[in-house]
C-alpha cells in the first residue's frame, strides 16, 4: 500500500490558498482514478479515501491538524497500517520553487517547511518522497512569507492550477512502484 498525503489547512479561510496545494493535488488524483469518497477519520486526524492505480492500493490523506502538525495524522495512519516511510508520498507547496514548477524529491530535509518537519519527526525518518508544487512569485518579495503562503491564488494563477495538478499527477505516475 502507498500512502499519499496532501498537505494543507482546513477551514473556509484557507480554501484556494497557496498552502493548500497538497489538498488540491490529492483531490485531483482521487478524481482522475475514481477513488472512494472522502471520509473523516478521527483516529487518523484527517480525511481519507482509497483506490487503486494499476495493482497498487493507494490511500490518500488530508490531515485536519493544520499544516504545522501534519505529522500527527501521517504518523497515525502509518502506524495503524504499518506503512514504511519508503511507501509514503507527501504532496505540498514549496515557496522556493517558482509557480508552475512541479518537482519530485525522493528524500531529504524539510527546506524550512514546517509540515515536512512535523512529518519527519513523527515518522522518525526523512526517507519519504515528496511531490512539490512551486508557489513562488514576485508577490513573495512584497509581503511576509507567512502571509504569502496563506494568501489566495491570483485569478491568473488559479486559471493555471488544473494544468499544474495534471503535471503533478503525471510526474507521480512515472515514479510510483506499481
Amino acid at each position: 500500500m502507498q500512502l499519499i498525503v496532501g498537505l494543507g489547512n482546513i477551514g473556509r479561510e484557507y480554501e484556494k490558498t497557496r498552502h493548500n496545494f497538497g489538498f488540491l493535488a490529492v483531490e485531483e488524483l482521487a478524481k482522475q482514478f475514481g477513488f472512494t469518497n472522502w471520509k473523516e477519520e478521527k483516529k487518523f486526524f484527517g480525511a481519507i479515501c482509497t483506490g487503486q492505480i494499476e495493482n497498487e492500493k493507494i490511500m490518500l490523506l488530508k490531515p485536519n491538524t493544520l499544516m504545522n502538525l501534519s505529522g500527527k495524522a501521517v504518523g497515525a495512519v502509518a502506524n495503524f497500517y504499518k506503512v514504511s516511510p519508503q511507501n509514503i508520498w507527501i504532496w505540498h507547496d514549496d515557496v522556493d520553487l517558482d509557480f508552475e514548477i512541479v518537482r519530485i524529491k525522493l528524500r531529504g530535509g524539510s527546506g524550512g517547511h514546517n509540515g515536512i518537519k512535523s512529518i519527519t519527526s513523527s515518522l522518525g525518518s526523512p526517507e519519504y518522497a515528496r511531490l512539490k508544487f512551486g508557489i513562488k512569485s514576485e508577490m513573495l518579495n512584497k509581503i511576509p512569507t507567512s502571509n504569502f503562503v496563506l494568501g489566495k491564488f491570483s485569478s491568473e494563477e488559479f486559471d493555471k492550477i488544473p494544468d499544474i495538478l495534471n503535471d503533478g499527477v503525471a510526474k507521480f505516475l512515472t515514479q510510483i512502484k506499481c
